[in-house]
């Protein structure tokens, strides 16, 4: 039988990784992930123009963008997508080693969860904003997110380097521009490319998150230290103006990647995803969402 001794200092134990689980993260217990997997169907991989391919799982999108002397890959979505994705950029007939540059929207756990493993898997360097660059070096969930206490830690990433606004990127002879689009959370970035097939070129936008969603409690309009609607309105004016003929987006059906994907399947002329309209349309949509949330905080 233990000894009352033995059960306290077996108490304490357990305490003790309790306090540093909570220490580690900032949160008491991982959130549920009601949707992690759905969102983690498996995804055939495909071309979606030129050197740009969608290789991520069938609810979040990773994208790789290929040249001769490497490739870069934007969004590494959730942790157990990593193998998915990697499985997916083989399927395709390249090396997961030959990725040279990960990249990301924003660092939630659905965009970035797999970055340490797909950093892992290839050697490659990885790049973000500021902001997100910290919260990807130290893991976890900045205290400053709008959803802090509603979501998973990302794993810490070795290796990351920081990035500034308008900063172009090259592997070869793809050219990646960062542009900073925070709102969503401080630290989201959108990445514009050029992708040519067939001797046409066309401009590819892959736009960050603009939804103003947040754990309990949080207010856009109050929150100290965090501009969240003057953010939101630089990243609406960034997508409004931005040469865009290939939308995506992190989640594919903010863009209708699946509808436009299968009117292409069917014949659709022109090309369902060549769309010059689609950013304005993106922002506009987004405009609307935040009013209504901001609408709500006044009534509060």
């Amino acid at each position: 039988m233990t000894s009352f001794r033995g059960r306290r200092a077996l108490l304490l134990l357990l305490m003790g990784i309790a306090g540093l689980t909570v220490a580690l993260h900032g949160q008491a217990a991982l959130p549920a992930c009601s949707h992690c997997a759905e969102w983690n169907t498996p995804q055939a991989p495909f071309r979606i123009y030129g050197n740009t391919y969608y290789v991520g799982p069938h609810g979040l999108s990773s994208i790789l963008i290929t040249s001769d002397h490497g490739h870069v890959l934007i969004d590494g979505a959730l942790p157990e997508s990593a193998p998915l994705i990697a499985a997916n950029i083989r399927a395709l007939g390249f090396r997961v080693e030959d990725v040279k540059l990960i990249l990301n929207s924003h660092v939630h756990f659905d965009h970035a969860g797999g970055t340490a493993e797909l950093q892992r898997l290839s050697g490659a360097r990885v790049a973000a904003s500021p902001w997100s660059a910290e919260v990807l070096r130290s893991g976890g969930v900045a205290k400053d997110d709008p959803q802090f206490g509603d979501i998973r830690p990302v794993a810490r990433v070795a290796r990351v380097e920081t990035l500034h606004d308008g900063e172009e990127l090259r592997v070869g002879s793809t050219a990646v521009t960062a542009h900073f689009t925070p709102g969503h959370t401080p630290g989201g970035t959108s990445w514009t490319w050029t992708s040519c097939e067939g001797g046409r070129c066309e401009r590819m936008v892959y736009a960050d998150s603009l939804s103003a969603i947040s754990a309990d409690g949080f207010k856009f309009t109050r929150r100290p230290g965090y501009r969240g609607v003057e953010d939101f309105e630089k990243s609406f004016a960034f997508l409004e103006m931005v040469p865009c003929d290939i939308l995506i987006t992190p989640h594919p059906e903010a863009s209708d990647l699946w509808g436009r994907m299968e009117r292409r399947r069917a014949g659709a002329m022109p090309d369902p995803l060549i769309d010059g309209s689609r950013c304005k349309d993106l922002a506009e949509g987004a405009r609307e969402q935040l009013k209504k949330r901001l609408a709500g905080e006044a009534a509060k």
